[in-house]
Formats: C-alpha cells, sequence, structure tokens
C-alpha cells in the first residue's frame, strides 16, 4: 500500500489556515525568512495545536513530513 502524498494546499488545510496557493504564497511571503537557529515548529505564529502537529509529523516521518520539509525550507529561505 502506498503512502499518500500530500501538497502544500492540503498540508495547510489541515493547519486551518486558508489553502489557496495565493494565499500559501502570502503566508510564506510574511513570515520569512526564519532564522536558522528557529526550528519549524518553534517558529512565533503558530498555535500550540500547529506546532504540535508540525513537530510531531517530522518526528514520526509521517506521510506528511515531505510536505512539512518543503514549507520548513521555504520559510527559512532568504527573499
Amino acid at each position: 500500500m502506498e503512502a499518500p502524498i500530500h501538497t502544500m494546499s492540503n498540508l495547510f488545510a489541515q493547519l486551518g489556515l486558508p489553502s489557496e496557493q495565493a494565499s500559501i504564497e502570502h503566508f510564506i511571503e510574511t513570515h520569512r525568512p526564519l532564522a536558522t537557529s528557529i526550528l519549524l515548529s518553534e517558529a512565533p505564529f503558530w498555535t500550540p495545536a500547529q506546532a504540535t502537529f508540525l513537530s510531531e509529523e517530522l518526528l514520526e516521518d509521517a506521510d506528511w513530513a515531505e510536505v512539512i520539509d518543503e514549507l520548513n525550507a521555504e520559510l527559512h529561505a532568504k527573499r
């Protein structure tokens, strides 16, 4: 059985955030660049539930991990 493939849009919906492409791009532009010393799940803009979800999914290397890594890279990238 193949693991489901999640998109960035799916991730934002899972986090309870607007999941349209323009909204995702706006979120990333608004919140980047994160300092390299800040883990994605420790960023100050997440709710406790969002931070827990991101952290746990990465720790478990769950099927969300790939798209979370993608978001992490986007948020840590310089403008």
